[in-house]
């Protein structure tokens, strides 16, 4: 009883702490969907980086270097070399076929802001990261921000996955059985605080269902009756480092290792927010950091330490709130370099879904 009274505390703490940012929930806006071809490109692989410093616990949650395919978009891959070694026609290609849907609270925006903020960035990348807010556009990645949430079933919740843990898997089947929204094939959901909540009993179990009715194959993809021609991708996520709170049963470090085995076993994509709010720029492991790079073993924020080293246009951009919008850090956030690095992990994700394997200039085909 002492340990239901506990999570359930949790649980009211974490709705709580997460709040859901939105001043609207703009309609979904259609337009005719245009194919494309990819040109053949070839290259070398290289090997990633290795980390320093990192204690065994934490490396369990990180890629490694191999030859065989990687599905954990952590530190390694929310770099500008990785993000710049990215063939050009899967980012075309992912621009083109891929409609995300997107369902979050506050620490969520770590995601959009940073895909908002970055085709500002560089001379190019409005046109190489264009994205289209709530609306398909010719050349742009379709991103509907906020979509699900309205889709909860009666006396459920879907703001993001912590509010009701099991609330998201109506909400996406309501949303996906929807003619207006047959054209999106991508889901991604957002935790709060992830600490106390039941990832194997509710979390993983919630995104198989979900991935054999509408991932390719499933039960719900075809020409039948109650059943939509396109399949759908998932992109699971890993929950926000915790100041000073990270290790042990139920916590976020423990629960990023539960979600990426079963990504990398069941060769699904993943987010990991843990790894990147735990290790700064230079790949060093802080078991205490917050969601905000603040680490007392570091003493100080190295994600701040790294922004005032370098200069907008060099080394990092500026968030926004929506695209072309005000500036704006990710919610909880001092600095812009923790949505940046998610901005570019979620790039990665697409690319590798739209056949890359990962290896800069190296063509595998779209799978």
């Amino acid at each position: 009883m002492k340990h239901l009274t506990f999570l359930v505390i949790l649980t009211i703490l974490s709705i709580a702490a997460c709040t859901s940012d939105q001043t609207e929930q703009p309609a979904i806006e259609e337009n005719p969907k245009e194919e494309i071809n990819n040109e053949m490109a070839s290259g070398e692989k290289e090997d990633e980086n290795s980390e320093e410093n990192v204690d065994d616990s934490a490396s369990e949650n990180d890629e490694k270097s191999s030859s065989a395919p990687t599905y954990i978009a952590d530190h390694t891959k929310a770099i500008e070399e990785v993000l710049r070694g990215i063939p050009t026609q899967y980012i075309d290609y992912a621009k083109e076929n891929f409609h995300v849907a997107y369902q979050h609270t506050s620490h969520g925006t770590h995601v959009s802001r940073g895909v908002f903020g970055l085709p500002d960035y560089k001379d190019g990348d409005d046109e190489l990261f264009g994205i289209s807010l709530n609306k398909q556009e010719n050349g742009k990645l379709t991103f509907y921000d906020y979509a699900l949430q309205s889709y909860a079933a009666d006396g459920e919740t879907a703001t993001d996955l912590s509010a009701d843990e099991t609330g998201f898997i109506k909400a996406t089947r309501n949303f996906l059985d929807d003619p207006e929204n047959a054209h999106v094939n991508v889901i991604m959901w957002s935790w709060c605080d992830i600490a106390g909540h039941d990832v194997a009993g509710n979390y993983l179990p919630g995104m198989t269902t979900l991935i054999s009715e509408y991932g390719e194959g499933g039960s719900k993809i075809g020409t039948g009756s109650g059943q939509r021609i396109n399949p759908v991708y998932f992109i699971f996520m890993t929950g926000h480092a915790n100041e000073n709170n990270n290790i042990g049963e139920g916590k976020p470090a423990n629960q990023a290792e539960l979600i990426n085995n079963y990504c990398r076993e069941n060769e699904q994509f993943c987010l990991d927010y843990y790894s990147i709010d735990s290790h700064d720029m230079e790949g060093n492991y802080w078991e205490d950091a917050s969601d905000d790079g603040y680490s007392t073993s570091y003493e100080g924020n190295f994600y701040k330490d790294w922004q005032n080293s370098h200069s907008v246009g060099e080394g990092y951009w500026e968030n926004k709130e929506v695209p072309d919008g005000d500036v704006m850090y990710g919610a909880h956030n001092t600095q812009h370099i923790t949505a940046n690095r998610k901005a570019m992990a979620f790039w990665w994700i697409l690319a590798r879904m739209a056949g890359w394997d990962g290896s800069p200039g190296y063509y595998t085909g779209i799978y």
